[in-house]
């Protein structure tokens, strides 16, 4: 059986990049990997839109985004959070274990904040160092208007902008620079298409202005000395050399590719899924739909547990399932990272044979012609 990995992280490799990886490993203090390096700060730089600094860590995303709280603030500050699910409840969590105040914007699960709530938080908390958004929740498949509020931010406080996104750059349209963003944070294993453990932090002159002011405790997550080795194209610590390897190879797939094509190619793909799963009479869960990410409703009649069996056993797909309150109500269908037209086909293909055999009433193929039509109508 042919296994077939459908989940918003760990996403798919390109054979190539799992080739450059198995190579034998190289020192990271010489200069073959310094050239590597270089190649992947630069190309970091076309990822993000960016001329400021993508600083490159082996940590997962959550990491990536704790160093930005440890390096850029210090305890008794306030934050603003935008909190839509499990990762926002996170960057809610996290800085309150720093002796940070956090102002926690609650947004319902499927939703995403609104200009009305952030600037509210804004002008009730004008000292607020930061407002932190998740441009695409991948717990619930809701994006969020990071350019629009970004703006907005901007224009009513000095609060520096910071993005997780995670499970959003390389599948959303990002422009760190124009959009006025002063940190972003990615994994590489979401849209960079490599396995798990590297972090990369995109940082503005803001953002790094704020790291002097900086009294919070650290040592490993210290961007500052992350970004004195970044001006010699090195790492504080020994990286991931195998990853960085990898990333180098995918990045390079990916800006061969072209980022507004990497783009389009996200949304088109969203787009397809999303047609394929109501033309099989199923639900869609977000109401702010990300590129990344397609959570569904598991439809009335269907036990969750012999669905998920049947697709993985039987199909070899492997989803994700719905968290905490949605645990067995929704599941998760990722397009992010290396895929392409006939992967959507074959995912929702297996999803109505699946359906089927666990008593799913609807017509068999209607899911398969309506994704088609979507693809055909580009």
């Amino acid at each position: 059986m042919k296994k077939r990995l459908f989940t918003p992280g760990p996403t798919p490799i390109p054979e190539t990049v799992m080739l450059k990886m198995a190579e034998p490993i190289i020192h990271h203090r010489n200069p073959e990997f310094n050239e590597i390096l270089t190649r992947v700060n630069k190309n970091l730089k076309v990822l993000f839109q960016t001329e400021q600094p993508v600083l490159t860590l082996t940590a997962s995303g959550t990491g990536g985004v704790e160093s930005t709280f440890v390096s850029l603030f210090s305890p008794g500050d306030t934050i603003i959070a935008a909190n839509g699910g499990k990762f926002g409840e996170r960057w809610v969590k996290m800085p309150k274990a720093f002796g940070m105040n956090v102002v926690e914007i609650k947004v319902e699960w499927g939703k995403a904040p609104t200009a009305e709530q952030v600037l509210a938080a804004l002008k009730a908390n004008p000292a607020a160092k930061a407002v932190y958004l998740v441009h695409s929740e991948t717990s619930t498949g809701a994006a969020t208007d990071v350019k629009t509020l970004a703006k907005l931010i901007r224009e009513n406080s000095n609060a520096l902008v910071c993005v997780d996104g995670i499970t959003a750059v390389g599948a959303h349209e990002m422009r760190f620079d124009e959009w006025g963003i002063d940190v972003c944070v990615t994994g590489s294993q979401k849209g960079l298409m490599i396995p798990p453990g590297l972090a990369f932090v995109a940082l503005s002159q803001r953002a790094v202005a704020a790291m002097e002011s900086s009294k919070m405790p650290r040592f490993y997550f210290d961007l500052k000395k992350a970004l004195k080795s970044y001006q010699d194209n090195d790492t504080p610590w020994t990286p991931a050399v195998s990853l960085v390897i990898g990333v180098d190879a995918a990045l390079q797939q990916i800006v061969q590719e072209g980022m507004e094509n990497v783009w389009a190619r996200h949304q088109r793909l969203a787009n397809a899924i999303r047609a394929g799963v109501t033309g099989a009479g199923l639900k869609l869960f977000s109401e702010f739909p990300s590129y990344a990410v397609t959570p569904v409703w598991v439809p009335e009649g269907v036990e969750w547990k012999k669905f998920n069996k049947t697709l993985k056993g039987k199909y070899g797909i492997t989803i994700a399932g719905g968290q905490d309150e949605y645990k067995d109500r929704i599941f998760r269908i990722s397009h992010l990272g290396y895929y392409d037209e006939l992967d959507m086909i074959t995912m929702i293909g297996a999803l109505e044979l699946t359906l089927k055999e666990c008593g799913h009433s609807f017509e068999l193929g209607a899911g398969v012609k309506a994704l088609l039509q979507s693809l055909a109508s580009r």
